[in-house]
């Protein structure tokens, strides 16, 4: 049964917002009305689920692979978005079936001691994640503002104040702003295409596979990363929780449909991401290979060197900006999915800015004591130490995704279908490979 309480993803002060949700009850986001309207209710949850898949890490990969390839590995871009919608579909067919999120359904169905396991190497995968939003906020807001490395972390403490506004406005208010910053970033990558006017034709190639791949081990090494940089554990949690923020009917039918339109909602936000990271990949094609700087791959080196390159410094100001933008949406995910994480798996309700202060408090730590430790340069090596993280932790979110959603006897009618949990198993054990893979070599 239901854990019966207020929605996970407001509790304390989120409690008394104008759209503050009991996930079991009647005082959630209404989903009624003409077609269209209940269509637009449900749209949201994966417009924040969405900015999970456009972190450094991310760019970071898609850097390095159109720095030294061009275009030739686009399709490895398109490949891992689509995974991304099939295991994402999963957490909202379970959200819908079985009326809990993950950590819910996990609490459930599996044993007390193994759900205290999972909930720590999920708050380690949280923690990982914000330290790579730590890092590459305060990247940007070094190379926008020119400010020590130092500064550009301690300020990005400030960001609980979002937390707090939030609260005040409704969880609505903030799934509008996420959705804002995403147009915005989206926009500044257009902008970025177009002046770096890229051979459209190569980029259209770049859509197909390329034999050159089996014999190359560097542009092997590359696709891999970028399979392994997409999924991140906590969005699994998310977005089942973030489904629940709706009131749906008990009905077969009422159900059928939400799962139809949020589905749609989930596919549509992820290819805004899929736009993003190969807007990204081709832009250093353009910008970097097509004039021979083939190893960029820090984003520091992109900043500096896009401007000359593209002759428009503000070229160089939209990438800093979407970079702090991208940082922003990611730290109010990342607190959502920490509260859903900690109260399904063992009830402990925090305010949500407390907890924000708590998780950007335990980021911060390393990244001061690195940058003032190491030097700045040594931020970046941070950076993959967290996605090296949040690789070794990925399984223990997937594989209880894919075990329940393929479960009958919990899922009832709403179970997938058993080739969509072939194809999800098979994902999920080439990105867990690739992502061990990742980790040896590194």
């Amino acid at each position: 049964m239901p854990f019966n309480r207020p929605s996970p993803l407001l509790p304390g002060n989120w409690a008394n917002a104008p759209e503050a949700t009991n996930l079991t009850g009647s005082n959630g986001i209404a989903v009624k009305g003409s077609r269209l309207r209940r269509f637009m209710a449900l749209v949201g949850p994966g417009y924040l689920v969405a900015t999970g898949y456009m972190d450094p890490g991310n760019w970071a990969t898609s850097l390095g692979a159109g720095s030294q390839f061009g275009n030739a590995l686009l399709y490895m871009v398109v490949l891992s978005s689509l995974m991304a919608i099939l295991l994402q579909a999963l957490s909202v067919r379970l959200a819908i079936g079985m009326q809990q999120d993950l950590a819910q359904a996990c609490r459930a169905a599996l044993p007390r001691i193994l759900n205290i396991a999972l909930w720590l190497l999920m708050e380690i995968a949280i923690i990982s994640t914000d330290l790579a939003e730590v890092i590459g906020t305060a990247i940007g807001l070094q190379l926008l503002l020119g400010i020590p490395m130092v500064v550009a972390v301690l300020i990005t403490i400030g960001d609980v104040v979002l937390i707090f506004a939030f609260q005040r406005f409704g969880f609505r208010k903030l799934e509008a702003f996420v959705g804002a910053l995403l147009v915005m970033i989206a926009g500044a990558f257009a902008a970025e295409l177009y002046l770096s006017k890229p051979d459209w034709h190569d980029v259209a190639s770049g859509l197909v596979p390329h034999a050159e791949i089996f014999h190359n081990s560097q542009m092997l090494y590359l696709a891999i990363s970028i399979i392994g940089a997409t999924v991140m554990p906590h969005n699994f949690f998310l977005h089942s929780g973030l489904v629940r923020t709706r009131q749906i009917g008990t009905d077969d039918a009422s159900k059928r449909q939400a799962l139809r339109f949020s589905l749609w909602d989930s596919a549509m936000a992820l290819c805004v991401a899929l736009l993003v990271n190969g807007a990204i990949l081709v832009l250093a094609s353009s910008a970097f290979h097509a004039h021979g700087r083939t190893n960029v791959v820090e984003l520091q080196e992109a900043y500096r060197l896009i401007a000359p390159l593209l002759g428009s410094q503000w070229a160089a100001w939209l990438f800093a900006i979407s970079l702090i933008a991208c940082g922003i949406n990611s730290t109010l995910t990342a607190t959502l999915a920490g509260q859903i994480v900690m109260e399904g798996f063992i009830r402990i309700r925090l305010n949500p800015a407390v907890r924000r202060i708590i998780t950007r408090g335990i980021a911060v730590t390393p990244a001061v004591f690195v940058a003032l430790w190491y030097g700045e340069a040594a931020t970046g090596q941070l950076l993959v130490f967290s996605q090296v993280i949040l690789g070794l932790t990925l399984p223990f979110a997937l594989v209880p995704l894919v075990w329940l959603t393929a479960s009958r006897k919990r899922m009832g009618d709403f179970v997938a279908p058993r080739l969509t949990t072939l194809v999800a198993a098979i994902i999920a054990a080439a990105i867990t490979a690739t992502n061990i893979y990742l980790i040896v070599t590194s």
